[in-house]
């Protein structure tokens, strides 16, 4: 699990301090391409994909998906990137908003931007919407950085077993 060191010395984070963190979205798509990366999808937000596409599990990860290193020699579900690096879902916005992964739909609470107060400058220099816009509670920040932590990407062998059970209708 991934947490701050404010965890365990019993400190605030610097956004309790604060009563919060100021961000609003500026479309910009900073945060959905223009560099190499990777969107992790766990089982909830491959589900909610291709259940928002109408595709099988199967044909969702051919057209949208690929797969990516990840710790101790696995692989991991990401979705595809464009040439110029865009995520195979930007189109002048996502075209799956509502059926975003949670990588993207708890951004930019991730718990290593929201370490200290350092970092989240940092990141903002490159984010336009950061320190910009309504005041997020820390409640929702809190609730953003767990689904984060918390959403474990799918290895491979995991989607070889759903795209077999689908096959043989053992789909869960």
């Amino acid at each position: 699990m991934d947490f701050d060191d404010s965890e365990l010395s019993g400190e605030k984070a610097f956004y309790q301090q604060e009563g919060g963190l100021h961000f609003e979205c500026q479309r910009c798509s900073f945060c959905c391409g223009h560099s190499p990366g990777f969107v992790y999808l766990s089982k909830r937000d491959l589900d909610a994909l291709r259940n928002f596409f109408g595709l099988s599990v199967k044909d969702f990860v051919g057209k949208y998906c690929r797969w990516a290193d990840y710790y101790y020699g696995t692989k991991v579900l990401a979705l595809l990137e464009k040439k110029n690096y865009d995520c195979i879902l930007w189109e002048s916005g996502c075209s799956a908003y509502e059926a975003r992964p949670v990588q993207c739909s708890t951004y930019p609470f991730w718990s290593w931007m929201i370490k200290d107060k350092e970092i989240w400058e940092e990141c903002a220099r490159e984010c336009p919407g950061m320190n910009k816009g309504r005041l997020w509670p820390i409640e929702e920040i809190e609730k953003n950085k767990k689904a984060y932590v918390e959403n474990t990407p799918l290895h491979k062998e995991e989607v070889e077993k759903l795209i077999a059970d689908e096959a043989t209708g053992l789909e869960a």
